[in-house]
Parts: C-alpha cells; structure tokens; sequence
C-alpha cells in the first residue's frame, strides 16, 4: 500500500511499476518475471482474468462489451470531469465562473445518463455485478 499523501509515487521505484507516476499500480510477484499493472481498469481486468472470474467479466463477447464500454466510459469521464470541477471550485487560484459552470453542467449530465440507465436495469452493465459497477461505484 501507498498512501497517496506521501508522494512516494513519485520515487524511481513507483515509477518502474507506473511511469506516469499514479495510483493505483500493482506488481504481481507471482508470475515470472513479475507483471506491472497500472491504472484502475487495467487492474481490475487482469485481476479478474487472472482468477477466471466470468461473473465480473463476461465471457460471452456481447456481455463483455458492454461491460468494457462502461468501464471506458467511467475511465474517460468520471475522473477529468469530477476532477475538473473539483479543481475550479475549490483548488484554482481563482474562481473561474464558466469552467464551474461547464464542469458542474456536464457532471450533472454524466449523473443523469446514469440514472436513466439504473432506471431500466439492475447492475450498469445488465442484470449481472460486474467491473463496470466497481469502477464506477466510488465516482
């Protein structure tokens, strides 16, 4: 474990396993030689490969495609535009009116799609927990 408040990521080591210098990262020492894995997706679909768990990450093409999309669809928008918002409301040097109101505006749509989508079923990807539902569950 790294606690990301001591900038350890950031050491020639971290960046031997991540070299864009971010958490998460993992190294698996027991394959031979060891196998890097960063970021969070990547993680949770070599993991779940690794220990053969079907139920997270379909076999069958047509499920497992929707549970990437989703997956690529939290990797893609959760973190720049949570990140972005929280960024011009909080940490910038100054308050910013339109990038708020841009990054609130769009949070709120990626919310609503959603929404309208847990509206009609009962995991993100169908009726089945899957990696989709961890990504995007913390977000």
């Amino acid at each position: 474990p790294l606690p990301p408040s001591t900038a350890a990521q950031f050491t020639s080591g971290f960046v031997d396993i991540n070299p864009n210098s971010k958490i998460p990262a993992m190294l698996d020492t027991t394959t031979s030689p060891p196998t890097r894995v960063f970021e969070s997706a990547a993680i949770l679909i070599y993991l779940a490969e690794k220990y053969s768990r079907t139920d997270l990450w379909p076999s069958d093409l047509s499920k497992r495609a929707e549970v990437l999309s989703w997956l690529m669809w939290q990797m893609g928008s959760a973190p720049y535009l949570g990140g972005g918002y929280g960024h011009f409301y909080k940490y910038a040097p100054f308050k910013m009116e339109y990038a708020i109101n841009r990054f609130t505006m769009e949070t709120k749509r990626q919310l609503d799609v959603l929404n309208q989508l847990l509206a009609s079923r009962k995991y993100i990807a169908g009726e089945n927990y899957s990696l989709a539902d961890i990504a995007i569950w913390p977000w």
